[in-house]
């Protein structure tokens, strides 16, 4: 399976890289396409369950292949399992209606989704200080004004996951909500695109009294804050999975160029430096991959994974960013030109440092919690 979906990402998905990221019309024929020849090839939606449509694989089986799907960026979107994420919460946490509404048309690929979280007023990492507020409407709903950016694949999606104060006040723990919102209700509009670095795929929205059925609350008022930490959780494992995917593929072009190109001192491979950036780029892809699998083995346990995720997730971000820098490098100038996906894939890299949680966040909440076993009620060790 794992080399099934391999060839599927080399053959089908990476050479349509450029249409898929110019957006627009022949985007959307193209990924349609390709989500037609995944289904008749038994891929689709390979980790949702079989009883809504997917191939029913746990997420321990899943894991595995994972890593070949997210060598393109593109790879879970035309493979169907982008939205494991939405599918996963929904399917755990949200009502009888809106499972039985939305659930059917998320694995078919019918219907897309998305997630809001960040604000451009409030930390990243202190969801606790929200700003946008969600109430009690006279008819039993929602009403949620306020305004999110940095969320993913906003522009497309028919539904938006949106975290409001809907009790208590900034700074409290309790009385944040997760409500799911249609993103053709009054009220509800993009403000604006955010590229990443020169990258398509990130909006700002704003909320604005927008009115949503009281059943579509995701978990219970006031403790959004548990799903959002599971959902965060297995959100950050699968990009691990996948980074390690597109360093593998840096990895390869790379040794590729230093076995191929040759000048007047010989070929690339033989160089010294050269074979320095190729053992070090090894080094950080075979030392990542235990520890994201790691986390894998917690999370499909039902375990807590928070230390794991957590180193998982930096060493993961730096190891893409190192790889396909080192992959730059001994490409040379054409390693910076629209020749190859290294720009793209060391663009990743960098942001993969900041999305998720910034590399400091993880550092400094891993320590803390290690450290918590040292403390003087700690049995002194050895």
């Amino acid at each position: 399976m794992r080399a099934r979906v391999e060839r599927f990402v080399r053959t089908r998905v990476i050479p349509q890289e450029s249409v898929l990221d110019a957006g627009g019309p022949a985007a959307g024929a193209a990924l349609r396409e390709l989500r037609s020849l995944a289904r008749t090839e038994g891929l689709w939606a390979l980790p949702l369950p079989a009883e809504l449509g997917g191939g029913g694989l746990p997420f321990s089986v899943y894991a595995q292949l994972a890593e070949a799907e997210g060598a393109s960026d593109h790879g879970p979107a035309a493979l169907g399992s982008a939205t494991l994420l939405d599918v996963t919460m929904l399917a755990r946490h949200a009502g009888t209606r809106v499972r039985e509404r939305y659930l059917e048309p998320l694995v078919s690929g019918e219907i897309r989704t998305c997630y809001a979280m960040t604000e451009a007023d409030v930390p990243g990492t202190d969801p606790l200080l929200t700003g946008t507020r969600g109430g009690y409407a006279a008819d039993g709903g929602w009403r949620i004004t306020g305004r999110k950016w940095f969320t993913s694949g906003a522009g497309a999606a028919d539904l938006v996951t949106v975290l409001a104060r809907t009790s208590g006040a900034p700074g409290d723990r309790e009385g944040l909500s997760l409500l799911l919102v249609p993103t053709d209700s009054p009220g509800f509009r993009i403000v604006r695109e955010l590229p990443v670095l020169g990258a398509a795929g990130q909006y700002e929205i704003e909320l604005d009294d927008v009115r949503v059925p009281g059943d579509h609350l995701i978990g219970e008022a006031g403790q959004a804050l548990a799903v959002a930490g599971e959902r965060l959780a297995l959100g950050r494992t699968l990009r691990c999975l996948r980074w390690l995917g597109q360093a593998q593929r840096a990895f390869d072009l790379m040794c590729a160029r230093a076995a191929t190109r040759s000048g007047s001192r010989g070929a690339l491979a033989d160089h010294q430096l050269v074979q320095q950036h190729v053992f070090d780029a090894l080094l950080a892809l075979r030392t990542t991959r235990p520890l994201v699998h790691e986390a894998v083995a917690l999370i499909a346990a039902g375990q807590d994974a928070r230390t794991e995720v957590g180193l998982a997730k930096v060493a993961a971000a730096r190891m893409l960013q190192q790889v396909t820098d080192s992959a730059i490098q001994v490409h040379g100038a054409a390693g910076l030109g629209p020749d190859t996906p290294l720009p793209a894939l060391f663009r990743g890299g960098r942001a993969a440092r900041i999305l998720d949680g910034p590399d400091e966040l993880h550092i400094t909440t891993v320590a803390r919690r290690i450290l918590r076993d040292y403390g003087p009620q700690a049995v002194t060790p050895g």
